[in-house]
């Protein structure tokens, strides 16, 4: 239970991030995937995953998700677990995780803009156990994919506007 707390005390800390006109405090505790999903450990190999604050952005207020895995279904790194639709963009959902998927979160069943507006609290997607991908970056690591990712994105808007 200590290990728990501590774990649940360090998640707290966030690092503020600011791009262009995109904004978000990033939890360190926290690993995030090149695909803009983030895992937390609750507990030794037990994680919990969603979708970032930029992943939010880009698919727009969420409308609808669906999972084709169950509870205790095996799931691995990549593996497409389910589907998401935003105002913007609809996408599949992939696993971040190698081992057994444990649940979805049920409060998305009453409120899916949870995913938006808290993305990283009370928007969480799913909770599996087993090993995290290995591709998976520490806080300062993902705001260098943002940097690039964002840079990239207002320079395809500069050319469409040149």
């Amino acid at each position: 239970m200590e290990a728990f707390m501590a774990n649940e005390t360090s998640k707290l800390k966030k690092k503020f991030y600011k791009r262009s006109t995109f904004v978000t405090h990033l939890p360190f505790a926290y690993v995030f995937s090149p695909s803009h999903g983030w895992a937390w450990e609750m507990e030794p190999n037990r994680w919990r995953v969603g979708l970032t604050k930029f992943a939010t952005r880009m698919l727009g207020e969420m409308v609808d998700l669906g999972f084709e895995t169950a509870k205790g279904d095996s799931v691995t790194h990549g593996q497409i677990i389910g589907w998401m639709e935003g105002f913007k963009a609809i996408s599949d959902l992939y696993s971040l995780i190698d081992g057994d998927f444990q649940c979805i979160n049920p409060a998305l069943e009453k409120d899916i803009t949870k995913i938006s507006k808290d993305p990283y609290e009370t928007g969480w997607l799913y909770e599996a156990t087993g090993k995290i991908d290995d591709r998976c970056l520490k806080v300062d690591q993902y705001t260098n994919l943002l940097d690039t990712t964002i840079d990239k994105i207002l320079e395809q808007q500069q050319q469409e506007e040149g």
